[in-house]
């Protein structure tokens, strides 16, 4: 097959071959600089339209979730509430996990199982404008703890249900 191209193709394959056997490991072949998979340019898109890579994601993912404690801390939502409870686990979780591995974004991905580390961050954005409307409205105190649940394990009796609560 190598005789069938002309003898210009020949030696531009040939060019190609050794340039890219010279190559050193751990270098890509459209740049000079050392290539980090996952981190730095070694991440050239996220794969999600709308969200750039973030080369400092770990160290953001630190700084939106410590700003999340402090706000729910200075706010006046009950430590007890389950919102905070979970909020504060999650939060504390990533940070922790963000400090023991700021060099190694696939690490942080892959213990907290969420996503991307740029997702950690765009949720830790997103769930700032969650607690600001949970401060707002101060849905803790909204919460009926006496709720009537109609459970029904049949769904075949579904009609039966609906006519006697009709009928009532």
């Amino acid at each position: 097959m190598y005789s069938m191209l002309s003898r210009v193709s020949q030696l531009a394959v040939k060019r190609t071959l050794f340039q890219v056997a010279s190559r050193p490991t751990g270098f890509a072949f459209f740049s000079t600089a050392e290539v980090v998979p996952g981190y730095g340019k070694g991440k050239t898109s996220t794969g999600i339209v709308g969200l750039p890579v973030d080369p400092n994601a770990v160290s953001n993912i630190i700084v939106k979730y410590q700003a999340l404690l402090d706000r729910m801390a200075a706010s006046d939502m009950p430590e007890t509430a389950q919102y905070r409870v979970d909020v504060e686990k999650i939060a504390r979780y990533r940070i922790k996990v963000a400090m023991e591995n700021p060099d190694d974004p696939d690490m942080v991905e892959d213990l907290c199982q969420c996503g991307q580390v740029e997702e950690l961050v765009e949720q830790a954005k997103d769930e700032m404008l969650v607690l600001d409307m949970y401060l707002k409205e101060r849905l803790w105190e909204q919460i009926e703890s006496n709720v009537d649940i109609d459970y029904n394990p049949d769904p075949s009796k579904d009609e039966e249900v609906m006519d006697e609560k009709e009928s009532s």
